[in-house]
């Protein structure tokens, strides 16, 4: 995907996500804080569905939704996305830096709605501070959203099951606010559609302002289109632009490319190679057949040096038939 692309997907879903929150805040306060919707249906259910091994669970998973562990997550999507040492650094930084300007906007956003938590008699772990949106919520989705991400631009083989791992991982964090009697679940949805919004927003910033020198790669393939432009400009100024439009920019730090992108340009060479081949020999062909007389002009020719040939000298001296 090139980087325009990047820029145009994250800056859509970021803009529809922050417009979704937008409206929820506003129905939220609209409300003066009181639960909404399916808000307190899920809360009973959760109080008379408390086993103690899903209690232990939920309360272990939750703990992963603050303190050094998403901070330590995002710094490790920073090492895998980048692929030297210099990219690497700057992703941990702006990975780090993503996750808590996230979560300060996100306090501040939190005072100023002021939404009280539910009852303190349902809660079964500590919580403190207002409700929505809600901080574990928020900072798991930022954390998961920065692993899938990295995942992504590094592409390794067999990346699905790892997205699908680090997204239940965020979603379930979530969920376990919930479960423990601390958050409303409209201010688990109003964490998800933060995250969301706010990743959004960072990685089009990336996307746009990034010097394309301290990416992992850039997306620059070749094209039909460039090959048909090279070819119709001559056979030696063709190679020449094949070669420029053909290769991708990669952008990696260091003097050579992935040994899979260099197999691509070597094919695409050799392809284009073999249609300006084709195209010579079938220009050589239709000059061939332009030069080469046709056979009757061959034949007439013929009789005409006939005619026009001197006598024969073992004739000279005889008489002619008349």
């Amino acid at each position: 995907m090139k980087r325009g692309d990047v820029v145009e997907l994250a800056g859509s879903c970021g803009l529809g996500a922050w417009t979704a929150f937008g409206v929820l805040t506003m129905v939220v306060v609209g409300h003066d804080g009181t639960p909404l919707f399916a808000d307190s249906d899920l809360l009973s259910w959760s109080v008379g569905h408390r086993p103690d091994v899903a209690l232990a669970f939920a309360r272990g998973l939750t703990a992963t939704g603050t303190g050094v562990v998403p901070f330590a997550l995002a710094a490790l999507a920073g090492i895998v996305a980048g692929r030297t040492i210099r990219q690497r650094a700057i992703a941990v930084a702006l990975c780090l830096a993503c996750l808590g300007a996230g979560q300060a906007l996100r306090y501040a956003v939190m005072a100023l709605v002021a939404r009280p938590r539910p009852p303190r008699t349902d809660w079964h772990t500590h919580a403190s501070g207002w409700a929505f949106p809600s901080g574990h919520t928020t900072t798991a989705a930022l954390t998961a959203g920065l692993l899938i991400i990295a995942v992504r631009v590094h592409g390794p083989r067999g990346r699905t099951p790892f997205i699908l791992v680090i997204g239940c991982w965020g979603a379930l964090v979530g969920l376990t606010r919930v479960y423990l009697g601390v958050h409303w679940f409209t201010d688990v949805v109003g964490g998800w559609l933060f995250a969301l919004g706010w990743l959004g927003a960072c990685l089009s910033a990336v996307a746009r302002w990034l010097p394309e020198r301290l990416t992992p790669r850039t997306t620059d393939t070749y094209t039909d289109s460039d090959s048909g432009m090279g070819m119709g400009m001559g056979m030696g100024m063709g190679m020449d632009t094949v070669r420029r439009t053909s290769a991708p920019t990669v952008t990696t730090g260091s003097r050579t490319a992935p040994a899979r992108e260099q197999m691509d340009v070597r094919r695409e060479q050799r392809d284009v190679a073999r249609q300006q081949t084709d195209a010579r020999r079938e220009q050589t062909d239709v000059a061939r057949e332009q030069t080469a007389p046709a056979p009757e002009q061959t034949d007439a020719r013929r009789e005409q040096r006939e005619d026009h040939a001197p006598d024969d000298p073992g004739r000279r001296g005889r008489s002619r038939p008349a």
